[in-house]
């Protein structure tokens, strides 16, 4: 299975205090969306990757474009709506990988695993989240979480919907992975997420 993806860059961050975008801010050696756009593109099962922007990420569009990348822009009336949004948009119906611009530990072999993954699992909805206590006690901030068979779990971002059916109001039926990787572990929401993972990606080097 060959599945296209979309890099989610069209949130405000403003969790960060900064004036800088976030998908934009400088991690390492280079821009926090750049280090997922280049994982995405190394991913052997993703067939194309767009980024869905919004008014709220202007300098990120421009950035995108100027890397020559795909650019969907929204109306940022929230995470969902703007997932529906830019399926329709690009006409994705089916499998469709989805990862936030704010995970730079993100890999095309982690992302090619959770391809492979969902379609043993045979369902519409494929979602992959991280123990809360495992974020807490690294120290990183816990600030989008779900449930999931009766326990509560940091969300990561990294999901695989199908492009038609969310666009109705009919429930999905959903599988996860709960996992500890770092891969989806380092998801930047604050300052503090940002010198902590850094720290963590440099001992990995």
């Amino acid at each position: 299975m060959i599945v296209p993806a979309l890099i989610m860059a069209g949130g405000k961050g403003k969790r960060m205090g900064l004036p800088t975008e976030k998908p934009l801010l400088p991690f390492l050696d280079k821009p926090l969306i750049d280090w997922v756009a280049e994982a995405v593109a190394g991913a052997e099962k993703v067939s194309e990757f767009y980024v869905v922007v919004s008014p709220n990420t202007p300098l990120t569009e421009k950035h995108c474009k100027s890397m020559g990348w795909r650019v969907l822009c929204t109306d940022a009336k929230g995470y969902h709506n703007d997932l529906r949004q830019a399926t329709k948009t690009a006409g994705l119906i089916g499998p469709v990988l989805t990862i936030p611009a704010d995970s730079p530990a993100i890999t095309g072999k982690f992302l090619d695993k959770i391809v492979s993954q969902f379609e043993a699992c045979q369902k519409e909805f494929y979602a992959v989240f991280v123990p809360i206590e495992i974020r807490e006690r690294s120290g990183l901030s816990v600030d989008s979480i779900d449930e999931y068979r009766g326990v509560w779990y940091a969300v990561s971002g990294v999901n695989i919907v199908n492009g038609d059916k969310i666009q109705g109001e009919g429930k999905i039926e959903t599988v996860a992975l709960i996992t500890e990787e770092v891969e989806v572990l380092l998801n930047i929401n604050t300052l503090k997420d940002l010198e902590i993972a850094e720290k963590i990606m440099k001992s990995r080097r």
